[in-house]
């Protein structure tokens, strides 16, 4: 099914709740990423860019409800008063959140409506100082964007870029590792309408060329998506779980997120992919996907060695997995999973090395194909404790009783008298 593009022609336009979904994930990422970064008792100074790359018209009505919606630019806005206010009221010491602004938006009747809202809500004296309007493509704002952030940045060029583009054509993966490669700290929220893609590109003399556009050009080896379906059983499951792999590595970032927004409908799954050069950053935003469990769905394993994939048609696939038709949707029934799992795999890597490995290294290299935060990293760790199954040692050599303060340094290795323990 095409999609449709939003309308503010005639004032705001419709928004279904997957949408809104997006949008309220984008909050919450927001409040915790600021409480991360300000978390100094001395620092006096955040300085930080927001981009808007495909900003649209600021307020939407919601389908169902009628009710007025605001849109990513006020989230931005409203993010960043909210935590300034959180963040200073117990503070001896202020901190000034510098942030600027650069909403992005090629439509002309949502790039108006837009200034529009912007002004009515009180925001007229910072448009031009702080809140930039560009009437523009990204791919054609990007540069200019990307030098503005460098300058005002030049040591780590902190950033988010929310990249909610329409399909999947408007932002290339050779973009993104453009904005990384310049900005060391920047952060990506793309989405990908996947479903989209797959209709589309069925067309087999079609398929070649949108890779191409989209970066991603061997990752079928030269196959049509008709050639993949006959000779694939899982096709569905083929396509997304190798399209995902080159997407997220020819972007050039060293931490994602394999996680996926499921319209209810039952059509337009799209990825919302957060893609970071930390695995710090990746955390945050795994812990949101856990705090808002009713939007955001994975198809895959719960422990190490789950799928390095984002979604599939559970209806057809379920089987394969071993899942419930709803997949794994972060609830209290995948977070005792996503511990069993880790029970077991864990040990594997620690005892693979006589030395074993520092909890840091351990996140840091396997987080990317786990829905697992780093809190359930340490509850897992805890139970291995418990269970002798594994010892933590800290940095000046004493045993750590309790993986809850567990720390990046904190080596985990086997035990002195070891517990039996199945590595197949």
């Amino acid at each position: 099914m095409a999609l449709k593009q939003y309308n503010w022609k005639d004032g705001p336009d419709l928004i279904q709740q997957h949408s809104v979904a997006k949008h309220r994930i984008l909050q919450a990422y927001l409040a915790a990423y600021f409480k991360t970064l300000v978390s100094s008792p001395t620092q006096e100074e955040m300085r930080l860019t927001l981009v808007d790359g495909f900003a649209g018209g600021g307020l939407y009505v919601h389908s169902d409800t009628k009710e007025t919606v605001k849109g990513s630019p006020f989230i931005f806005l409203e993010a960043t008063r909210e935590a300034e206010y959180l963040i200073n009221k117990d503070r001896r010491k202020k901190v000034h959140l510098q942030v600027d602004y650069h909403f992005v938006e090629p439509d002309k009747h949502a790039h108006q409506h837009l200034d529009k809202v912007l002004r009515e809500a009180g925001y007229g004296d910072l448009i031009g100082n702080g809140i930039f309007l560009h009437h523009a493509k990204f791919q054609d704002e990007a540069d200019s964007i990307i030098e503005f952030i460098k300058k005002k940045s030049p040591r780590n060029g902190r950033s988010i870029f929310s990249l909610d583009q329409y399909g999947y054509k408007d932002v290339p993966t050779n973009l993104i590792r453009k904005i990384f490669a310049r900005l060391p700290s920047a952060e990506v929220i793309l989405t990908f309408g996947v479903d989209s893609f797959i209709n589309f590109a069925s067309d087999g003399k079609l398929t070649q060329r949108l890779l191409d556009g989209i970066g991603v050009p061997d990752v079928f080896q030269g196959r049509s998506i008709d050639e993949i379906k006959e000779s694939e059983r899982d096709w569905r499951l083929f396509i997304q779980s190798t399209l995902y792999r080159s997407l997220v590595e020819n972007c050039g970032a060293r931490h994602y997120t394999p996680f996926f927004i499921r319209n209810r409908n039952g059509h337009g799954d799209y990825w919302l992919i957060h893609l970071s050069q930390h695995h710090r950053a990746r955390d945050v935003m795994t812990e949101v996907h856990w705090a808002n469990n009713n939007y955001f769905i994975h198809y895959g394993g719960a422990g190490l060695d789950m799928f390095h994939m984002v979604g599939y048609d559970p209806v057809h696939d379920a089987a394969h997995l071993g899942q419930s038709p709803l997949g794994f949707e972060f609830d209290d029934v995948a977070r005792r999973s996503s511990i069993a799992a880790l029970n077991e795999h864990i040990p594997r890597r620690v005892y693979a090395n006589d030395e074993g490995i520092s909890f840091g290294e351990l996140f840091a290299t396997t987080c990317n194909s786990t829905p697992a935060s780093a809190q359930i990293y340490r509850e897992s760790i805890g139970r291995l404790l418990d269970e002798k199954v594994v010892q933590i040692v800290s940095a000046d050599g004493a045993l750590r009783r309790s993986a809850a303060q567990i720390k990046p340094s904190d080596q985990i290795v086997q035990p002195q008298q070891r517990t039996l323990f199945l590595t197949g």
